[in-house]
């Protein structure tokens, strides 16, 4: 069976990729890897996605860069005095399935010249988490747009949060990407939980 890379994106900060990255790398049993860091070091988004997987298969990969300040990744380099180049991130080496956690959207910066955008290449298979909030269709449907205009291979769209049936059909509607489905807003998320929401989404991956 042939490996495959998903790279999880989301709309906007706070929507619950890293929830979603969990969900996905339990999963398929993939490795996980955060090219990109900023902040809250002692606590990484590698730490919490290793706290939420349970399977005994899956590696966690180091991040390229770890950058102190809980920024923007181009401000936080230049405060750390890191320069951030597509080019130098080399991907986990790997026989495994490998999920790849962007940081904030798209068009984050993580340069001058680059963004987040510039890290998915044309065979990644791009996740796109929505949450709904007043703009988050706007948002969701300029994300998708980015990506066709790039040559980008999206999967599909994984809302999370509460449910918007509305918000949810015109975005499907409108955008011609597939649904995966949806990540409630749970009281909390541990394994288990994150274990059944994995066996849901197994055959949608």
């Amino acid at each position: 069976m042939q490996k495959q890379t998903f790279f999880i994106t989301g709309i906007s900060t706070e929507v619950g990729k890293t929830v979603a990255s969990a969900i996905i790398t339990e999963a398929l049993e993939a490795d996980y890897w955060k090219p990109i860091q900023a902040g809250d070091l002692d606590h990484t988004d590698t730490d919490k996605v290793k706290a939420l997987v349970s399977n005994a298969t899956t590696q966690f990969h180091p991040s390229a860069f770890e950058l102190k300040t809980p920024m923007s990744p181009h401000a936080a380099a230049e405060i750390d005095g890191v320069k951030i180049a597509s080019t130098e991130m080399q991907i986990p080496n790997t026989n495994n399935n490998l999920v790849i956690e962007g940081a904030g959207g798209l068009l984050v910066p993580i340069s001058e010249t680059e963004t987040i955008l510039d890290l998915i290449k044309p065979e990644y298979k791009v996740i796109v988490i929505s949450r709904h909030y007043l703009g988050s269709i706007n948002h969701t449907l300029l994300t998708i747009d980015k990506l066709k205009q790039s040559g980008k291979s999206i999967f599909g769209i994984l809302f999370s949060g509460a449910e918007n049936p509305s918000t949810e059909q015109i975005i499907a509607t409108m955008s011609g990407v597939k649904i995966l489905g949806r990540i409630d807003e749970e009281p909390y998320f541990d394994q288990m939980v994150v274990k059944e929401y994995a066996e849901v989404f197994r055959e949608q991956l």
